[in-house]
């Protein structure tokens, strides 16, 4: 028996669940789990639901559609793994982390690939029998480097990009590529700690939090929708070295928190913030 999402972010108005359910279940389909979400101040209607059955999903989606206010966006999906790519660098935790969750059976998706732009973590990619694409961005234009790394991902067509560590910024040209499909991780310091260190520079500070943001990429460096974060306490007795492994671990499970939310579809983008459920 097959499975599907389906995603609703509609104007808000009387009778909408009626509505959606009511042509679910005329044409013999069970609602597995159900969840909605108004936003007052907005007037915008979100709606989650999940279904198992046999139908025509191109006649249900369009029944559907015809049944809510005309600007409604609707999606609806046969749920199953989803393909991804993970971009990386130098740093091996978040890659070393997905690439574990994915060897147990943890991460419900196909890792398609990871592609760098250095080498050194072939070795690591290789040992799960992940196939390894480096990229060198040495001696050639962002421009350049990003068309090479966009051909390459076109033939692996990836419904999602996660950036496990790459410490690369992408432009709006290959964003637009991608959008809202980019997931990426960094310490919660930023914008007040930037540079090669922050951790040295939040232990200079005395901070007693250390925090990890996982976010979709858009157009402005770190400001994109937000869709999981966390913290970790520390004290005085921290070192920055200290410091950067507790950060190391924190962004290991926010990132990996926030792709499983996008590989079950749970995300909902609208503006520049999230519905999640």
């Amino acid at each position: 028996m097959k499975k599907y999402v389906l995603l609703i972010l509609s104007p808000d108005e009387k009778g909408l669940i009626y509505k959606v359910t009511s042509i679910i279940f005329k044409r013999g389909l069970n609602i597995d789990k159900n969840d909605e979400y108004v936003d007052s101040e907005e007037n915008r209607f979100f709606m989650r639901a999940e279904f198992s059955g046999e139908t025509d999903p191109l006649a249900l989606l369009a029944e559907i559609r015809a049944s809510l206010p005309e600007r409604a966006e609707v999606k609806l999906e046969e749920i199953r793994p989803k393909d991804i790519v993970i971009l990386c660098t130098k740093e091996n935790h978040c890659l070393g982390d997905l690439l574990l969750r994915y060897d147990s059976g943890e991460l419900e998706a196909n890792i398609k690939a990871v592609v760098s732009n250095y080498d050194h973590l072939k070795p690591l990619s290789e040992k799960f029998e992940i196939p390894f694409y480096g990229i060198s961005h040495e001696g050639i234009s962002r421009q350049e480097h990003e068309q090479r790394i966009l051909e390459c991902l076109t033939a692996l067509n990836p419904d999602y990009l996660v950036l496990a560590k790459y410490m690369r910024i992408l432009s709006p040209e290959f964003v637009h590529h991608y959008e809202h499909r980019i997931i990426n991780i960094h310490h919660s310091f930023l914008p007040a700690f930037i540079g090669a260190n922050p951790y040295k520079q939040a232990h200079e500070r005395g901070v007693k939090i250390i925090g990890a943001t996982a976010h979709f990429v858009n157009d402005n460096l770190d400001e994109g929708p937000i869709i999981a974060q966390d913290i970790i306490k520390i004290d005085h007795s921290y070192t920055w070295r200290d410091m950067q492994k507790a950060g190391r671990d924190v962004e290991k499970v926010v990132l990996a928190r926030a792709l499983n939310l996008a590989l079950h579809d749970r995300i909902f983008v609208h503006g520049n913030k999230t519905v999640i459920f």
